[in-house]
């Protein structure tokens, strides 16, 4: 078990220089492009304590450098054996097109490239707690969809409770309504199904386990304490001008 300095002291370059530059803008150059030797590990936006006391600093150090790494790493095998021309592709690519791989690889990058993007996504969409809030064009389609943000927020706990087991919980573009929540088994992405993501909460048990035992509700709860709404708006425009 890390203690906590020890867990400080390793997330130091995990920090960005300076925190005032715009994580929104550090999005746009993620998710990981592949190497030339496969998909690498992003840095955060952040030094691992920045989330805290939402989420703590051994957590992201485990989740970040342990688990994330690990998917990259099948993720990279399996591609080698049997797709290495796929190594050059983008992730996002990669999980809409998963279909089209190998079967003997098929599973292993659904999952596995999936938990790539699903992660390199998940640390942009989260930033220092009550730093942002969502306005303008965003909080005009959150209450048209879900009356309130607040209706939002019972809806969005509503989708992360009700995924039994490992997954994901969403907010994507709608089709009546300019926004929906949906989720996700193990490491699935809405995208695969032709959807636009704008925002994720991982609700595997290694995302929340430390702090919050088996408290899921606790942790999607404090969680909505850290989403990076601005990251959020630039997705909802981006979407828009699709």
């Amino acid at each position: 078990m890390w203690t906590r300095r020890e867990v400080l002291r390793y997330s130091a370059w995990g920090a960005v220089a300076a925190w005032g530059s715009s994580v929104s803008g550090w999005a746009a150059q993620q998710p990981a492009q592949a190497a030339a030797a496969g998909f690498t590990l992003p840095k955060l936006p952040y030094a691992y304590d920045a989330l805290e006391p939402v989420i703590d600093a051994e957590t992201m150090m485990i989740h970040h450098s342990r688990h994330h790494q690990a998917y990259i790493d099948n993720l990279n095998k399996a591609l080698a054996q049997a797709a290495p021309e796929w190594l050059k592709k983008d992730i996002s690519d990669i999980v809409r097109n998963y279909a089209q791989l190998p079967e003997s690889i098929r599973t292993a990058v659904r999952n596995n490239g999936g938990g790539h993007l699903n992660h390199s996504w998940f640390w942009v969409m989260m930033t220092r707690p009550r730093s942002t809030a969502p306005k303008g064009e965003l909080l005009r389609a959150i209450e048209a969809s879900f009356g309130s943000l607040d209706g939002f927020k019972k809806e969005f706990l509503a989708a992360a409770l009700g995924r039994f087991g490992s997954g994901w919980a969403w907010l994507i573009t709608g089709k009546e309504k300019p926004l929906a929540i949906t989720s996700t088994a193990n490491q699935d992405n809405p995208i695969s199904e032709g959807q636009t993501v704008l925002l994720g909460c991982d609700v595997w048990e290694h995302a929340y386990y430390l702090k919050y035992r088996n408290a899921r509700g606790k942790y999607v709860e404090a969680w909505f304490d850290v989403i990076n709404w601005d990251d959020v708006a630039e997705r909802f425009a981006k979407a828009g001008r699709q």
